[in-house]
């Protein structure tokens, strides 16, 4: 039966979508059979797995609303163990659509019990609000990630999401777990960090991970070229974190794994940036311009 991980935190900017990528790219790497269900209508998480944008697609909105069932609403991606459940904008539409819909917090739950025993584990990312979005999710749920920077507001504003988590453990889903506070953006060199980071750890104990992940430009780039960073730029600091955080996660539920090699995961990232293949449009116009201007000086 696969695990399943909300990646949640109402505030935004932490690397909520960064980590829900990441993460499952890297179970997959590891070959771990992995889903990545996009709950976010921004679908940031879906254009950083390389699916463009298409309102006829089966997606989480029409799952969540009735109109198709899961595994008809899974795609493939690069890596050959890793699904994605991909969202559309319309899924803010949610919100309202299911406001007097019966077993409305059990819509995702119901919805993807079918998929538990494909797959190891089940990656959720969510909006970065607590609404009927992030409801749902959690509640089908066996655990919840937190990614947060090390800063005072981010301290200030778990205490909403751990008030959430209590409420839902009382009356919708009272298996729900903290898998762990994932401390992102990590610059360990100030003092805040540090007061922040023994604070976390004061409260949270050994529910914070060993892991951190860095600031780090390859973790930004990666999602303009539809890739997961591990593909992108394997040998970065970003890509070695992530794949450590993967570690932990599956040795905490897999007693028995043996984490493979990544040399296969490597060469196809290796031969991947040899071709200009998903290059973000912006890139592209810059090296024909650029280009342009090499033939006008050499002319």
């Amino acid at each position: 039966m696969a695990r399943i991980i909300a990646v949640a935190n109402q505030k935004g900017g932490v690397g909520k979508t960064t980590t829900a990528i990441n993460l499952a790219s890297s179970l997959a790497a590891f070959q771990l059979n992995t889903l990545l269900i996009d709950c976010d209508p921004q679908s940031n998480a879906t254009s950083g797995l390389g699916l463009g944008k298409d309102p006829e697609r089966n997606s989480s909105y029409k799952l969540l609303v009735g109109e198709c069932d899961a595994a008809s609403a899974l795609h493939p991606t690069e890596l050959e163990r890793l699904f994605v459940l991909p969202a559309h904008k319309n899924l803010i539409g949610v919100n309202f659509e299911l406001v007097d819909a019966e077993k409305r917090e059990f819509r995702l739950r119901d919805a993807i019990s079918s998929l538990r025993e494909k797959f190891n584990f089940i990656v959720i990312d969510c909006p970065p609000a607590l609404d009927l979005l992030t409801l749902n999710s959690l509640v089908a749920a066996d655990s919840v990630l937190i990614p947060m920077q090390a800063e005072y507001f981010a301290l200030e504003g778990i205490s909403e999401l751990l008030d959430t988590i209590e409420r839902i453990r009382s009356g919708l889903n009272p298996t729900l777990e903290i898998e762990g506070v994932l401390l992102t953006m990590f610059d360990e060199r100030t003092n805040l960090t540090q007061q922040v980071t023994a604070e976390l750890k004061r409260f949270f104990a050994d529910k914070v991970f060993a892991t951190t992940i860095p600031r780090n430009v390859r973790l930004a780039e990666a999602p303009s070229h539809g890739k997961p960073v591990l593909l992108y730029d394997p040998k970065s600091r970003g890509a070695e974190s992530y794949a450590q955080l993967a570690t932990e996660v599956a040795r905490k539920h897999l007693p028995d794994y043996v984490q493979p090699e990544p040399a296969t995961v490597e060469k196809q990232a290796e031969n991947e940036e040899k071709q200009v293949v998903n290059a973000p449009r912006w890139r592209q116009r810059w090296r024909e311009r650029n280009r342009l201007i090499t033939i006008g000086l050499k002319g």
